[in-house]
């Protein structure tokens, strides 16, 4: 995982390719009476829901609520699986062991899955969130947690994450689909990591920028990185944040853009 190279490679086997991407959001972020992502409106633009299944938000009539949503929208849902976190929101970096690790993923798509059924669809996919999610970009024994956590539920579920990680080295090694994912909101590395959220610049907060860098990833998969650099980021999928300011508004902008530009929005599985 130490080139670009080694990124591009993981990225075709996804079957990364430009001129059709997938445009997915991390919804189902409140608890109890506190609401973080406006779920309803963000469904009318993307195509895939990354659910939170209540270890760093969400509980369970918000994920019941979602799955409706996701499912009246035709948009397809994954269990957005995470530590244990609510006070940290999943972003907090904790040392799980792995076998209570993979018992906690297999937890959360268990959890999801009654809820997706309940609405007459099914979770469609896996992708880690925050502290999990860079954690085993580079962490081979949790990203095999991760991955036995998927297989131990009985379904070969896709799993979404960074390009050239270990997680998705670990699925397609246990015959998992996997599924490269861009952002058009973080910085990069030169390495084609995401610059860590404690950093300067590490969310690309400009509208225009945004647009711009979602483009260019779709159509030529390429990103200008931190450093100022061009890095080959080939993916998939494309996250648009949901907690952000003005999310819904940017996403809509993102999208139009996106088919503007020739390029064909639909959902990866």
């Amino acid at each position: 995982m130490s080139t670009v190279d080694d990124r591009t490679r993981a990225g075709r086997h996804s079957e990364a390719h430009t001129g059709v991407i997938d445009l997915n959001a991390d919804l189902g972020e409140g608890f109890g009476r506190w609401t973080l992502t406006d779920d309803e409106q963000l469904l009318s633009v993307v195509t895939s829901a990354n659910v939170a299944c209540g270890f760093h938000a969400g509980d369970a009539v918000t994920m019941r609520r979602v799955c409706e949503l996701a499912a009246a929208r035709g948009v397809r849902i994954g269990a957005q699986v995470s530590y244990r976190d609510l006070a940290g929101f999943g972003r907090r970096a904790m040392d799980v062991p792995s076998d209570e690790l993979t018992a906690e993923v297999a937890y959360q798509i268990g959890a999801l899955g009654v809820f997706a059924r309940a609405a007459g669809t099914r979770v469609a996919y896996v992708k880690p969130h925050g502290a999990l999610y860079n954690r085993v970009v580079g962490d081979g024994e949790q990203a095999r947690a991760v991955v036995d956590g998927v297989l131990l539920t009985g379904e070969p579920l896709p799993v979404l994450g960074l390009p050239g990680s270990r997680l998705l080295e670990a699925a397609a090694g246990a015959g998992l689909p996997v599924v490269a994912e861009a952002f058009g909101d973080r910085a990069y590395t030169d390495e084609g990591t995401l610059v860590p959220r404690g950093l300067d610049g590490a969310v690309v907060t400009d509208p225009d920028a945004v647009v711009t860098r979602s483009v260019g990833l779709a159509r030529e998969g390429a990103v200008v990185a931190h450093s100022g650099r061009e890095i080959e980021v080939r993916a998939r999928s494309l996250c648009l944040h949901g907690d952000t300011p003005g999310a819904v508004l940017l996403a809509r902008r993102v999208r139009a853009e996106l088919e503007r530009s020739g390029v064909r929005v639909e959902a990866f599985v």
